[in-house]
C-alpha cells in the first residue's frame, strides 16, 4: 500500500510518474505507426504528445481537487454521476483484461523474431507467455513498486542503447515519401498510439504524498512529460530513419539493437521484451483483480470482493484465447488487435475529461474541453473497437450504481501497467 504521508520527494515523484506512462507498448507501437503512416508518423507522436501534455495537467487538477485516493471512477462520477463513474470503472476493466494479451503478443513477436520463426510462432509464444502469466495470478505473485521501477529503468537503457547506437546508420533518403498512405493516415496511426500515453490518471494520486503539491507538482509533471516525450520521439525518428523498408516491423526495438551492437541484440530484445512483458503483465492482472473484486464487492458485501478471484482469472484467459485465436488465423490484424483496449481506455478518458469540464474551471477546464474533443475524434477512428467500448460504457451504466465509496476503491488502484500495455 502507498504511504499517506507527505514524504514523496519531486525527484521519486517524477520516477513514479515515467513509470506509470511508460511500459512494453513502446516495443511495438513506433513499428505499428511506421506500418499505418511512414515518416509522417512522427507527426502522430507529436500530436499525441500535445494531447498527453493537456490530460497531464488536467489529471493532476483532478488529483488535488476529487481526491487522491478517487482515481478515473471517482473523476468520473464526480462530474457527471455515479453511472458514469461505474462506466469508467468497467471500461478501465475491460482495458486491462484485452490489454494483457497485447502485452504478451509484444514479448511473444520479439521471441520469434529471436528464433528466426514466424508470425504465427509469435501467437504461440504470447499464449504459453499468458498462460505463465495467468499461473502467476494464481498463485498470488505480485509486482512491487521497486520492480516496476527497475523495469521502466531496463526498458529506458534498451531505448537509448539501440536509438544512440543505431543512430549513425541513419539515411536520409528512409524519409522519403513522407506520407506515403496519405495524410489521413497519420490520424488513423494515432489512434492506436493513444495506448503508450495512458498512465496519467494512476500518478495524479500520488499528489497527496508530495510534501507541497503546489510547488512540486508543475516540477514533476514537466519533467515527466520531458522525459517521456523524448523517450517517445526519439524512438520513433529512428525505427523511420535507420530501419527504413523495415519500420513497420512488430519487433522495431530488435531491428534497432541489431544495428547497434550486432547479432546479440536480437537476443537482448527478446529477453528485455519477456521480462517486461511477464512483470508488467502480472502488475496489469493485479490491478484488474482488485477492481474486479471492489466492483464485486458493492453488489455482495466486502467479503465477495476478496480472494484470489479465479473466475477472472479464467475470464481473461479465455478473452486472451479468443483475441490471440483471432489474430493468430489472421482474422484480425495487429492494429486491431491494439485497438480494442485502446478504445476503452479512450472512453475512460472521454469520461475524466467531460467531468473535469464540469468540476474545474479556467485554463485546466478548457484543456479538458480540447482534449475531450480530440478524444473523440481518436474514437471517431478506432472503428469497430469504438463500438465495442461504447457497448460496455453503455452496459455498465445501465446496471446498478456503485457507491461512491467504492468507486474510489476501484479507480485509486491506479496504473498498473505504464505505457498503456
Amino acid at each position: 500500500m502507498p504511504s499517506n504521508r507527505n514524504d514523496l520527494s519531486t525527484s521519486g515523484a517524477t520516477a513514479l510518474y515515467v513509470g506509470a506512462l511508460l511500459g512494453p507498448s513502446l516495443l511495438l507501437l513506433p513499428g505499428l505507426a511506421a506500418r499505418a503512416a511512414g515518416p509522417a508518423s512522427l507527426l502522430a507522436w507529436v500530436g499525441l504528445l500535445v494531447l498527453s501534455g493537456l490530460i497531464a495537467v488536467v489529471f493532476s487538477r483532478l488529483g488535488t481537487t476529487v481526491g487522491s485516493a478517487s482515481g478515473v471512477a471517482g473523476y468520473a462520477a464526480a462530474g457527471l454521476g455515479s453511472r458514469a463513474g461505474r462506466a469508467a470503472a468497467w471500461c478501465f476493466l475491460g482495458g486491462v483484461v484485452t490489454g494483457a494479451p497485447v502485452v504478451c503478443l509484444i514479448g511473444g513477436a520479439y521471441v520469434a523474431e529471436l528464433l528466426r520463426a514466424g508470425d504465427r510462432a509469435a501467437f504461440v509464444a504470447a499464449g504459453v507467455l499468458l498462460a505463465l502469466v495467468l499461473a502467476m495470478r494464481l498463485a498470488g505473485a505480485r509486482t512491487g513498486v521497486r520492480l516496476q521501477l527497475a523495469l521502466v529503468g531496463l526498458l529506458v537503457a534498451l531505448v537509448v542503447v539501440a536509438v544512440v547506437g543505431a543512430a549513425p546508420s541513419a539515411r536520409a533518403g528512409y524519409w522519403h515519401p513522407f506520407a506515403p498512405h496519405g495524410w489521413g493516415s497519420i490520424v488513423r496511426a494515432a489512434s492506436p498510439l493513444m495506448l503508450a500515453f495512458v498512465g496519467w490518471e494512476a500518478a495524479a494520486p500520488l499528489t497527496a504524498r508530495l510534501r507541497d503539491p503546489r510547488r512540486q507538482l508543475p516540477r514533476v509533471v514537466g519533467a515527466a512529460f520531458a522525459v517521456t516525450a523524448v523517450l517517445y520521439l526519439a524512438l520513433a525518428a529512428a525505427t523511420v530513419g535507420v530501419l527504413g523498408p523495415r519500420a513497420g516491423s512488430s519487433v522495431p526495438l530488435a531491428g534497432l539493437l541489431e544495428v547497434a551492437v550486432g547479432g546479440s541484440g536480437r537476443a537482448i530484445a527478446a529477453a528485455g521484451a519477456v521480462v517486461l512483458t511477464l512483470a508488467a503483465t502480472n502488475a496489469y492482472l493485479t490491478g484488474a483483480t482488485a477492481m474486479a473484486s471492489a466492483l464485486a464487492g458493492a453488489k455482495r458485501g466486502r467479503a465477495a470482493g476478496t480472494g484470489r478471484s479465479a473466475g477472472l482469472v479464467a475470464a481473461i484467459a479465455a478473452t486472451g484465447g479468443l483475441l490471440l485465436g483471432l489474430a493468430g488465423g489472421g482474422l484480425v490484424g495487429t492494429a486491431q488487435f491494439v485497438a480494442v483496449p485502446t478504445a476503452l481506455f479512450l472512453v475512460v478518458y472521454l469520461a475524466c475529461m467531460a467531468a473535469a469540464v464540469r468540476v474545474l474551471s479556467g485554463p485546466v477546464r478548457a484543456a479538458a474541453a480540447v482534449a475531450c474533443v480530440t478524444v473523440v475524434q481518436l474514437l471517431l477512428f478506432s472503428g469497430w473497437a469504438a463500438l465495442l467500448a461504447a457497448a460496455v460504457a453503455v452496459t455498465a451504466a445501465a446496471t446498478e450504481g456503485v457507491r461512491r465509496s467504492v468507486l474510489q476503491e476501484c479507480g485509486g488502484g491506479g496504473r498498473v501497467m505504464g505505457g498503456g500495455a
